[in-house]
């Protein structure tokens, strides 16, 4: 028997594994959302899969995505991070990781939980869509714009509406898994 995956899934392992396990899981840890954030911008103009590819290298080079070591990151840092081949070496990009996480403690300190303040531009449930094929999911939403727009007055980077709706449904804010993927079959509780 033949599993029906969502048809952006490669053959690779890697991919099918982030799929099967990752993608559109519900995460709340917020340490965790933040580092998936930071992975989301990382990929702009460039594949999930080459993000995924580099995403071990990136949590050892960037301390676990520890906010509050990275907010801390000199010139020092940053030149040795411009030379690390193990990952997406572009200047912007990491001064932006650099420059979110101290945005990130100023939310925490805002909001109390990273976690929540994201969550509740869903409401703080996820929101079930009920795509056919890949051709009908939006590459934004009214949601993702709200988010967008709010990270950016906060003072992110690398945070467009785009990278947003990617980010909200890898973190399962939004259920993008089209109809025919296993993995909306698995979950029995989800209507389909």
């Amino acid at each position: 028997m033949t599993i029906k995956r969502c048809d952006w899934v490669t053959a690779d392992p890697l991919y099918i594994a982030y799929h099967d396990t990752e993608w559109g899981q519900p995460l709340y840890d917020d340490r965790a959302l933040f580092e998936l954030l930071m992975l989301e911008g990382m990929q702009a103009g460039l594949s999930w899969y080459t993000v995924l590819q580099k995403r071990e290298r990136f949590r050892i080079v960037f301390d676990g995505f520890d906010p509050e070591k990275i907010s801390a990151y000199d010139e020092s840092k940053i030149a040795e991070l411009m030379q690390d081949a193990g990952i997406i070496r572009n200047r912007l990009k990491i001064l932006s990781v650099i420059n979110n996480a101290r945005v990130y403690q100023e939310i925490i300190r805002e909001e109390g939980s990273f976690s929540n303040y994201l969550w509740s531009f869903v409401g703080g449930t996820p929101v079930l869509n009920h795509w056919k094929s890949r051709a009908e999911v939006p590459a934004s939403t009214p949601q993702s714009d709200a988010m967008s727009s709010a990270l950016k007055k906060k003072g992110m980077k690398f945070v467009g509406t785009t990278i947003c709706y990617a980010f909200m449904q890898a973190s399962g804010m939004v259920n993008d898994h089209t109809l025919d993927c296993f993995c909306r079959s698995q979950d029995t509780s989800l209507p389909l």
